[in-house]
């Protein structure tokens, strides 16, 4: 039985991640939306999406350099 400890961090990083934006959107937009109704949901989820717009796409660059490397490393 082998430990891989750099999946488990990936794993544990991506699990992470993704319980953080359920977490943002259900119970962020859930409170906007209980106190200042639908309009106020609907211009907090623009907002949202403004601001983790910026960090998608660097993720997607870090992404795709990673991409690269390994692809130029196994020639």
């Amino acid at each position: 039985m082998t430990r891989d400890l750099r999946k488990y961090a990936r794993d544990t990083n991506i699990r992470l991640l993704i319980g953080f934006i359920l977490l943002l959107f259900i119970v962020g937009e859930g409170l906007i939306f209980i106190f200042y109704g639908r309009e106020g949901a609907f211009f907090g989820l623009m907002c949202i999406m403004a601001g983790l717009t910026p960090l998608v796409l660097i993720a997607l660059l870090l992404w795709l350099l990673e991409w690269v490397v390994k692809r130029a490393n196994e020639e």
